[in-house]
């Protein structure tokens, strides 16, 4: 279940063969792969899906932390922490149903601008850049990236890919039976709100 949480995060390469993914979820114009990660029992992700929005737009909503939480599967709270250069570090707390316990991620995300105009956002956890929050377990292991690839003037391919190990007492089936859900609510409802912006 929070490894979902965590797939709702605002994502290893995109460019791995398509023998290495197991489409799950292919309906309202969003797919989802999952595949096995070696010495790991949770799956990650790669959920995909074109939008009718620039890459503007979805780094605006990126962006404002506020909004990004409302789109963001299982996001309870997010806060800017620091930013340096093309990399920023976000904080992050979890909502999740019981008996689940609550999480928190320090993340960090690296953007890079590729000549094609794609924007590449690079996630990692940094668990120890701040001190532990007593009630909430600190997730330790998280990798991913965002990929927007502009299509258009106003469409944008949009890739969300990641794998994390929530910590704690989840069990890999447990959290697997949720995968496809976080990027599934995440890109149904960035896209949601991405379409309405002028």
């Amino acid at each position: 279940m929070n490894r979902c949480l965590l797939a709702a995060l605002l994502l290893c390469t995109p460019a791995l063969a398509a023998d290495d993914w197991n489409l799950a979820y292919d309906r309202e114009g969003i797919r989802v792969y999952l595949r096995g990660v070696a010495e790991s029992p949770y799956q990650q992700f790669r959920g995909v899906s074109t939008m009718k929005a620039s890459v503007r737009t979805l780094t605006d909503l990126q962006e404002n932390l506020r909004v990004a939480c409302k789109w963001l599967y299982a996001c309870d709270q997010m806060r800017l922490l620091d930013v340096d250069g093309a990399n920023t570090w976000v904080y992050l707390t979890t909502d999740l149903p019981w008996p689940t316990m609550p999480r928190d991620i320090v993340l960090k995300v690296t953007s890079e601008r590729l000549d094609d105009g794609t924007l590449l956002r690079h996630l990692s956890a940094e668990p120890d850049r701040i001190p532990k929050v007593d009630g909430l377990i600190r997730v330790q292991h998280l990798s991913g990236e965002w990929r927007m690839k502009p299509l258009g003037e106003r469409e944008t391919e949009v890739t969300y890919q990641l794998q994390a190990d929530p910590a704690g007492d989840v069990p890999g089936w447990l959290a697997n039976r949720f995968v496809v859900d976080a990027p599934v609510v995440t890109l149904r409802t960035l896209r949601a709100v991405a379409e309405r912006q002028p």
